[in-house]
């Protein structure tokens, strides 16, 4: 049986390698029709990411673009782990949780 390394635990090569192998699951998955099963994979993929990204780099205060939502942006009230918490601008301030690896600098591409 394989034991499986948390993400915290993998290094670069790991993380890229685990991003990989969950994205061509994700593809196989939505070729067969099976959706949950690939947006499973997808949100895997995602915290794998957010492993890869330092979370020095996101700034409490700051607003940032949510990728794969175009439009809405996101206000980081502070981090917990792989986590941004804040609210999303224009909605109910509701609060919720995003993994780091969702947020874009909104000055990105200007």
């Amino acid at each position: 049986m394989e034991t499986s390394k948390k993400y915290s635990e993998m290094n670069e090569h790991e993380l890229r390698s685990e991003i990989g192998s969950l994205m061509e699951k994700a593809r196989k998955a939505e070729q067969m029709g099976m959706i949950n099963e690939f947006a499973v994979y997808q949100r895997k993929a995602l915290m794998a990411k957010s492993y890869m990204i330092d979370p020095k780099t996101i700034i409490k205060g700051e607003i940032y673009r949510i990728e794969g939502d175009e439009g809405v942006f996101f206000h980081v009230d502070y981090l917990k782990g792989r986590f941004a918490w804040g609210y999303r601008l224009g909605g109910e301030r509701a609060e919720e949780a995003l993994p780091i690896a969702m947020l874009q600098p909104v000055k990105k591409g200007l």
